[in-house]
């Protein structure tokens, strides 16, 4: 009998954040597979650090940070062979994911590699987008309120077109984009009611208004949240409890 595949969410950063059944899938599993960036310590490994056992073997699977769009597809294709020779001789393979492994994570391409072929689970995981607005002590979206997810790369005339029809509004992989979108907010005279929150659920969190923000750039895991909906929450300021993390 072959192995099953996982795809596990781990949340936003904080391992606390994992739920039950991720746990016991990621402290039972003899294989666990991550992505891992060329340079540096990969982050879905470090929340999942914590519950990790020596005895697991460990695939980490490169994935190049670089500006040119990925996945890479040779990237994706040759992780799909490692994982499938474990796969083939029996053993169940955890492939970790920050967030959620279907929103914007990068399990999905394997998922389509190799869900046909064996035994797949996918557990979903917190997203940053729901910690965010927790962080930020502020509503997403309520009642017949449109929430719209915007990736930052998009241009401003795509943005701008999204923005206008949405009553809510997530704005996430910030980085580089971040000063010209700060712009684009205050042009379309959302300012106030623009929050904004990176690392959240990390030690180094930071949550704030996005006119208290000094900085023209902004990390990869960054996020604005914008409300124009309903009910009354647009102008309201981030919870005191957010305001001491800042």
């Amino acid at each position: 009998m072959t192995g099953k595949l996982y795809g596990l969410g781990l949340g936003p950063g904080d391992p606390e954040l994992i739920t039950l059944k991720a746990h016991r899938i990621l402290t039972s599993a003899p294989v666990i597979a991550y992505p891992a960036p060329d340079t540096g310590p990969s982050f879905a490994r470090q929340i999942a650090g914590p519950f990790l056992r020596a005895d697991q073997l460990e695939v980490p699977m490169i994935v190049p940070m670089r500006v040119e769009r990925f996945p890479a597809q040779d990237i994706y294709d040759a992780a799909a062979v490692t994982l499938s020779h474990h796969l083939d001789v029996g053993s169940d393979v955890a492939v970790l994911c920050e967030g959620d492994p279907f929103f914007y994570g990068s399990f999905m391409y394997l998922f389509a590699r190799l869900a046909g072929r064996y035994e797949t689970e996918v557990v979903p995981g917190v997203s940053s987008m729901m910690a965010a607005a927790a962080a930020y002590g502020r509503p997403l979206a309520a009642r017949n309120d449109v929430l719209t997810v915007l990736p930052g790369p998009l241009d401003d005339e795509a943005l701008s077109a999204r923005i206008a029809a949405a009553d809510a509004v997530a704005i996430i992989k910030l980085g580089r984009h971040f000063s010209r979108i700060r712009a684009l907010i205050a042009s379309l005279g959302l300012t106030s009611a623009a929050g904004y929150v990176e690392r959240v659920s990390l030690s180094n969190q930071r949550v704030l208004p996005l006119n208290a923000v000094a900085e023209d750039v902004a990390p990869y895991f960054s996020m604005i949240l914008i409300y124009k909906g309903q009910e009354g929450w647009a102008h309201a300021s981030h919870s005191s409890q957010s305001a001491a993390q800042i």
